[in-house]
């Protein structure tokens, strides 16, 4: 089903068992003449594991950096769970853990402390800290490499030990901003089976990513962005109709160039 710009919704408190896990409405950035993201709304239900697809630099993740308050939006407003992230900040962060795309992380910590770091920052009592690090390095394939500096980790174990820094404090909502992009094989089965747990404990995933067939294998919900804008959205068997999640959303998105000429490569 398509989406443009529905309706505010209903004060969420008043309906404590609908409450979506994030709910955007409106959601606006401009940079300098380039409107990046152009009035999204959007709800992500509660328990679901969302993901939000769209061809590079259709706004993914500046929508998803407004979202969590890492970007302040021109208009629009973004709730957590019934808690408004831009009113309420320290409220909203707290049900959150973020792994953003491209964020520099402190990287002359060892992977150990900077996810005891994360930890600690967050007020948690500093035995629990340890335990769950120890823990979140395992489940990681990291332990062995909990002593070095994260500055010489390579991308993919960049990329896990910052999820082990968003996971540290047991959040309600994770958003990942393309979480398996330089991650081995291995790595990501692993990752997917955490954040299958995750989600079947009651805890929701929003993820962001332009592999359709990652997307369709992990998700139960898919939004469809390009130019800014939202095409479609609701659940993936909603979204991609008869067809593969990959066919709709070229279709929704378009753009597909012509594969004429090039003669050149066929002069073997």
């Amino acid at each position: 089903m398509t989406a443009a710009h529905p309706d505010p919704p209903t004060d969420p408190v008043v309906h404590a068992g609908l409450v979506p896990a994030l709910s955007i409405r409106g959601l606006a950035k401009r940079f300098g003449e380039k409107i990046a993201v152009d009035g999204i709304s959007l709800d992500v239900p509660a328990g679901s594991f969302f993901g939000i697809v769209g061809p590079n630099g259709a706004g993914k993740t500046t929508t998803l950096s407004m979202a969590t308050g890492l970007l302040r939006p021109d208009f629009g407003t973004a709730v957590v769970h019934g808690v408004d992230v831009w009113t309420r900040p320290l409220e909203a962060k707290k049900l959150m853990g973020i792994l953003p795309d491209g964020v520099r992380l402190f990287d002359r910590l060892t992977g150990e402390q900077l996810v005891t770091y994360a930890g600690l920052l967050r007020g948690m009592d500093k035995d629990v800290v340890a335990a769950r690090v120890g823990e979140l390095l395992a489940a990681l394939d990291l332990a062995q490499d909990a002593g070095k500096l994260v500055v010489d980790y390579s991308a993919g174990m960049t990329k896990k030990i910052a999820l082990a820094s968003a996971l540290i404090h047991a959040p309600r909502l994770l958003v990942l901003d393309e979480p398996f992009e330089a991650v081995d094989p291995v790595s990501a089965s692993n990752i997917r089976s955490i954040l299958d747990n995750y989600v079947a404990s009651g805890g929701t995933v929003i993820v962001s990513s332009h592999v359709m067939d990652l997307v369709q294998r992990m998700c139960d919900h898919v939004a469809v962005v390009a130019g800014g804008r939202l095409l479609a959205a609701g659940t993936v068997d909603e979204v991609r109709g008869s067809a593969s999640l990959e066919e709709r959303f070229v279709q929704l998105v378009g753009g597909r160039s012509h594969t004429e000429g090039l003669e050149w490569l066929r002069t073997f």
